[in-house]
């Protein structure tokens, strides 16, 4: 049995029903877990002996809404990547998010304090809400920013502009300006163009 097998059976019964699936994809092991015990499920894969995921390396928001034509499910998930030093094991766990219209999950801060900024940057791209996080506010944005612009519904000049006006001598904003249009790139290929390979 490889050390990923043996991590992936190690963390099945650890979490036992918390686990909702599990697989191993390019040597690397990825769990999805229920959004609910979130909390939980992280304490313990980072204080059991067989684990100790003691550090939580990155953290960060999915919008499945146009992922495949046949897919089915919750549309926003958070992902978790989290270390073992002393195991030297990596493991990805994800929590599909229950509700589309208003995506919640409860904040790990308690657990890896680095999820403070983390889970900051997910609220301002994507518009997931984590609950009982200190000090949940836009990261990345500015503080009048409209909408999440990771969401793949978000239009791709936005919905408001910042210019400066001369008139009032300072900065303001208004709706977008920017007429929405297609721009096809005009490919030429000459008929007459002869590929040839030269030996050396």
């Amino acid at each position: 049995m490889s050390k990923v097998e043996l991590l992936k059976q190690t963390v099945e019964t650890l979490l036992g029903s918390d686990i909702q699936s599990s697989f191993i994809d390019r040597n690397e092991l990825t769990i999805m877990v229920n959004p609910d015990n979130i909390t939980n499920t992280m304490l313990k894969l980072r204080d059991d002996k067989a684990t100790k995921f003691d550090i939580c390396i990155d953290l960060c928001g999915i919008d499945y809404l146009t992922y495949h034509d046949d897919y089915v499910g919750p549309r926003y998930a958070v992902v978790y990547h989290l270390l073992s030093i002393t195991h030297n094991f990596r493991i990805r766990v994800k929590a599909f998010l229950k509700n589309d219209s208003f995506p919640t999950i409860k904040s790990i801060v308690e657990v890896y304090a680095v999820a403070n900024w983390l889970e900051r940057e997910a609220f301002d791209l994507f518009g997931i809400i984590f609950t009982d996080h200190p000090d949940l506010r836009r990261l990345l944005t500015d503080y009048g920013f409209i909408g999440h612009p990771f969401r793949k519904d978000f239009p791709m000049y936005g919905y408001m502009e910042m210019r400066y006006d001369e008139e009032q001598k300072r900065v303001i904003y208004q709706s977008v300006t920017i007429e929405p249009r297609e721009i096809i790139p005009r490919v030429i290929r000459e008929d007459t163009a002869v590929n040839t390979y030269v030996s050396g």
